[in-house]
């Protein structure tokens, strides 16, 4: 049961990114999908007594629910930049390739996993896994402001963690805290390139930047 609810928090979560227009309200969907996915580690770790699993799920919360989602916002406040974030396709066209890709997930891994067997509930995760690295993608290629597409990023990230949660129980201990070490790493990089790039072209529209090829 708590499994059913932690992947259709998830999974709504992704529905929601879809639709949003602003970055603060992405941003905060992007700290509430991550909740989702540490309480779903959380309960994996619980389940099978895995305290290297339990340590992650705390790294989860505090580095992808609390200080990840802050940098984020205060790189947009430094910058002062609008809160609309470029839908190159609108609202009602992205949920419906949102709802597409869902649909193609569930196509591919029908054919590797049953959902009618034991290994049902697995199955379900490797979907809304699949689902959130082609939702991703999608806010990284269809949304115009650089930080949406640093926020599809991690949302790749999510769903990569949650595939491996969900068919070996997690990866490696030190292959996970590295992992999450380049994640911290990268956004503080991104918090300087965002700002510079600002500074220099007033604006981090990233469809403005083809003006710079000769």
């Amino acid at each position: 049961m708590l499994t059913i609810i932690f992947l259709s928090g998830f999974l709504l979560s992704l529905f929601l990114m879809v639709v949003a227009k602003r970055i603060t309200a992405l941003v905060k969907t992007f700290a509430l999908q991550s909740l989702f996915l540490s309480l779903y580690a959380l309960y994996v770790a619980v389940l099978q007594r895995h305290a290297e699993l339990l340590i992650i799920s705390g790294l989860i919360f505090i580095l992808k629910v609390i200080i990840i989602p802050r940098v984020i916002l205060r790189i947009k406040r430094r910058i002062n930049v609008e809160e609309d974030l470029g839908l190159t396709l609108n609202t009602q066209v992205s949920l419906i390739v949102a709802l597409f890709l869902m649909y193609f997930s569930y196509l591919f891994i029908s054919r590797i996993i049953s959902f009618s067997s034991g290994e049902a509930m697995q199955a379900v995760a490797f979907t809304v896994s699949f689902t959130a690295v082609f939702i991703g993608l999608f806010l990284m290629i269809f949304r115009q402001k650089a930080l949406s597409q640093v926020v599809g990023l991690l949302v790749m990230e999510n769903g990569t963690f949650l595939a491996a949660l969900a068919i070996t129980g997690g990866m490696p201990f030190l292959v996970e805290i590295a992992i999450f070490f380049d994640v911290f790493i990268f956004v503080l990089i991104i918090e300087i390139l965002v700002y510079r790039i600002n500074r220099l072209f007033t604006h981090i529209d990233t469809t403005k930047l083809t003006t710079l090829k000769g």
